[in-house]
C-alpha cells in the first residue's frame, strides 16, 4: 500500500469513527450514512488512491472541474455538491450520478428534460436544496416554495427526488448548527407525509459539524478537509458555502470544498 492510501485510508477510518460514535449517542445504524468525500481541487491521482482507500463517493462542486476527472478514476460514483448554473446542465447529467444542490423548480424541469434526452432508461437521482435559515446568502428552496413546489417536482419523470440537502449556519460552534440539521429533518418528515414520492435522505453536514448532523438523522455527509486536508477556497468551499470557517474535524462547505 502506498503512502498516500494509507494516509487517505486513515483519514477515512477517523471520519467514520466520527459518524459511527454520532450514530451510538443516538441510536442509529453507521449503515445508514454515506460519507462522500468533497474531492475539489484535487488532482486524479489522488483520487485514485483516494478510491483504493475506500473512499469511493466523491462529491465535486463545479461540473467543469469534474469533467476532468470522471473518465480517469475508475470505481468512483459522483455527486455534484455545489451549486449548477443552467447552461452546465447538460453536461452534470452526462458526469454525475447524484445532483445534490437542486435548487428551483426552473433547474428540476431543466433536469427532468436533459435526463429523458440523455438517460431515458435511468431517472437521474436529486436532492432538493433547501434554504432553512432564509440565509439570503444561500441559494435553495425555501420551505414554504418547496412544499408548493413538490406536486409538480413528484411529478417529474426523469428526476428521482431522493431527499432533501441543506448547508449548515456559519457558526462558531458545531453546535450551533444543530438547529439547522434539525429544521431539515422535520420538513422532510412533515413533506413526506403527503408527497411519498420524495424520499428520505438527508444530506447535511461537513467536516466542522458533521457528527452533529448525524446525530439530527443525516444520511449523508460532505466532508472535505477532513480528507484531503486545506485547500486553496478559489471558488467557494467544500460542500457549496463560500464563507471561510474555523478549522478543525467538522465543517466543509457547499458540498464542501476545501473545509
Amino acid at each position: 500500500m502506498s503512502a498516500e492510501v494509507e494516509a487517505l485510508r486513515g483519514a477515512r477510518g477517523r471520519v467514520l469513527t466520527g459518524i459511527a460514535e454520532a450514530c451510538a449517542r443516538v441510536g442509529r445504524d453507521p449503515g445508514e450514512v454515506t460519507l462522500v468525500a468533497v474531492s475539489k481541487t484535487v488532482g486524479v491521482e489522488r483520487l485514485r488512491a483516494a478510491v483504493e482507500a475506500g473512499l469511493d463517493v466523491l462529491g465535486e462542486n463545479r461540473v467543469q472541474e469534474a469533467a476532468g476527472k470522471v473518465g480517469l478514476v475508475e470505481g468512483a460514483t459522483w455527486h455534484l455538491v455545489g451549486p449548477l448554473q443552467s447552461n452546465k446542465a447538460r453536461r452534470a447529467v452526462e458526469l454525475f450520478d447524484v445532483i445534490e444542490s437542486v435548487d428551483s423548480i426552473d433547474l428540476a424541469r431543466r433536469l427532468d428534460r436533459l435526463a429523458g434526452e440523455v438517460r431515458p432508461d435511468r431517472p437521474l437521482p436529486v436532492l432538493l436544496q433547501v434554504n432553512v435559515d432564509a440565509d439570503a446568502a444561500k441559494a435553495g428552496f425555501s420551505a414554504e416554495s418547496l412544499a408548493a413546489a413538490l406536486p409538480e417536482l413528484a411529478g417529474l419523470a426523469q428526476v428521482r427526488l431522493e431527499g432533501l440537502m441543506t448547508i449548515g449556519r456559519l457558526v462558531d460552534a458545531a453546535e450551533g448548527a444543530r438547529a439547522t440539521f434539525r429544521a431539515l429533518r422535520e420538513l422532510s418528515a412533515r413533506l413526506r407525509d403527503g408527497h411519498p414520492a420524495l424520499g428520505a435522505a438527508l444530506s447535511m453536514g461537513m467536516t466542522d459539524d458533521f457528527p452533529v448532523a448525524v446525530e439530527e438523522g443525516a444520511t449523508i455527509v460532505r466532508v472535505g478537509r477532513a480528507i484531503f486536508g486545506e485547500r486553496p477556497h478559489a471558488h467557494g468551499v467544500e460542500g457549496g458555502h463560500t464563507h471561510a470557517r474555523g478549522v478543525g474535524l467538522g465543517h466543509d462547505h457547499p458540498g464542501e470544498a476545501t473545509r
